[in-house]
């Protein structure tokens, strides 16, 4: 009796295992013809239940469910990221269970590559299914305006693989653009650790957050100067280390690395720019002007280098007005026309470069208002006439009072 009680509770195991085999059949039938929801009802409970919720396979099953369903959701919605990033948590699981090991039926299950023009019912939906499915849909919000989303496609093939640089790049990229900084970072850094991979614009866009929006100019320069001893001949990195230099206010080693810049590129006007700022902020009037003139005739749309050469016209012919005022009433009268000619010959030459940088900016006010302060000490009155009449329309009749 006591066997025959033992065989019956042997055969009631035996069927429970398999019924609960069954309901992993029957998810897989589900997720082959089509049927997701049905499948997806059936797995779960499989992989509740004590029989088969301990079998790697079992999950494998689930992480295909919710890939095919990210798959066949065209909405693009965040519910349709939502079933994505459930596939990728179910897959990692599955992965773990399996022991981690690719080489293990399961682990290469999860792997399975796809090959392009497979029809759908030979396709592995794998985890390198989701991550382009994944890059598909980032592209297709991408296509509609929808960066936000775009971004979360990206980084969720991102997840999957961390070392393709075109995923982590455009991730970055729109990060970035989105004012998501701190993703941006993480991108852009996975984009660091891949060893062939050209890192230059990686390294722009990184030297830009750290300056710029986390106002860290120290972490910056950390970061330029291993990019630089990365990549010694690029040009915009050159230009972003002496930039880092100026504000950190290095002078000397800015000026060591302008040099060194211009001497491989002597006439780039950006260069030439900073060259005439240190020598400016050295005192050495004179060689900034040289610099700054250089700058524009390179590049005679170059606003800054318009803009600083006259400013720094204007600087010297207030010098000469300033140190005019201090002297006696006697050196006054015996000084006074030779210098005020000297200021106003200054001021002259002030006027193409600003005329230039406000035809490169024609709605650039504070221009125009420099304009017209130098046409009155010219007394230009036409000049003057028509600088107010359109500072006017901008700022109000009564600009010259606030």
């Amino acid at each position: 009796m006591k066997k025959l009680v033992l065989s019956l509770a042997m055969v009631a195991t035996v069927t429970f295992a398999f019924g609960q085999k069954k309901v992993v059949k029957e998810a897989e039938k589900g997720f082959k013809s089509g049927n997701l929801q049905t499948a997806l009802t059936a797995i779960d409970a499989a992989t509740t239940n004590p029989e088969t919720s301990t079998d790697p396979a079992t999950f494998l099953v689930k992480a295909q469910i919710h890939t095919k369903i990210f798959a066949t959701d065209s909405s693009n919605t965040k519910e349709t990221l939502e079933a994505g990033n459930q596939a990728l948590a179910t897959f990692n699981k599955t992965f773990e269970m399996a022991g981690s090991s690719k080489t293990s039926p399961v682990g290469k299950s999860v792997y399975a590559e796809e090959v392009p023009g497979l029809p759908d019912n030979l396709r592995p939906y794998s985890l390198i299914t989701l991550k382009n499915l994944s890059f598909d849909k980032a592209l297709d919000r991408y296509n509609e305006e929808d960066m936000e989303m775009s971004y979360e496609f990206f980084n969720l093939a991102g997840e999957i693989d961390k070392t393709d640089s075109t995923i982590h790049y455009n991730a970055g990229f729109l990060a970035n653009d989105l004012g998501r900084f701190e993703d941006a970072k993480k991108h852009f850094g996975y984009l660091f650790e891949l060893p062939s991979y050209n890192k230059t614009n990686a390294y722009y866009f990184m030297v830009q957050i750290l300056s710029t929006e986390e106002k860290n100019p120290e972490a910056a320069f950390a970061l330029v100067s291993k990019a630089r001893a990365e990549y010694p001949n690029d040009k915009v990195l050159a230009e972003y280390e002496i930039q880092l230099l100026l504000q950190l206010n290095k002078m000397d080693e800015a000026m060591a690395q302008i040099k060194d810049a211009l001497a491989k590129d002597p006439n780039n006007p950006g260069l030439l720019l900073r060259s005439g700022y240190l020598k400016e902020q050295g005192g050495d009037l004179e060689a900034a002007l040289v610099d700054y003139k250089k700058s524009v005739e390179v590049d005679p749309n170059f606003f800054e280098g318009n803009y600083y050469t006259g400013a720094l016209m204007l600087e010297k012919s207030r010098s000469i007005l300033a140190e005019l005022n201090t002297l006696s009433d006697a050196e006054w009268e015996k000084r006074s026309k030779e210098m005020g000619t000297q200021a106003d010959e200054l001021y002259k030459q002030a006027v193409p470069f600003f005329t230039k940088a406000l035809e490169i900016k024609p709605d650039n006010t504070d221009i125009m208002i420099i304009l017209f302060q130098v046409h009155t000490r010219l007394k230009n009155t036409a000049e003057v006439g028509a600088l107010n009449t359109k500072i006017s329309a901008i700022l109000g009749a009564n600009w010259q009072e606030n």
